[in-house]
């Protein structure tokens, strides 16, 4: 499963307060529909009902699309501070 560090925790969290995404919602990632094998990140209000929530703390709402899930499974969830705002990676998982 999809593995999240502190700092995208932390990214996640702070993105999601200045967005005022209520306390159910969170960082939600899913295949991208236009380029195929890329995925897409998103706030949203709550997870879809067939989403796997990965962050095991319960701190932070990190959701992955179903569809995704077999992809992301060995893979961590990093950001990475930029002047644009945090910049979201994903790593094999070490």
């Amino acid at each position: 499963m999809l593995t999240v560090t502190d700092n995208a925790r932390t990214a996640v969290d702070s993105l999601a307060e200045q967005a005022g995404v209520p306390a159910e919602g969170g960082l939600r990632i899913a295949q991208s529909a236009e380029q195929p094998g890329n995925f897409e990140l998103a706030l949203v209000p709550a997870p879809q009902p067939e989403d796997q929530v990965v962050d095991e703390s319960g701190q932070t709402n990190v959701y992955v699309d179903a569809s995704a899930a077999t992809a992301l499974a060995s893979l961590q969830l990093d950001a990475e501070p930029s002047t644009e705002g945090p910049g979201f990676v994903l790593t094999p998982q070490g």
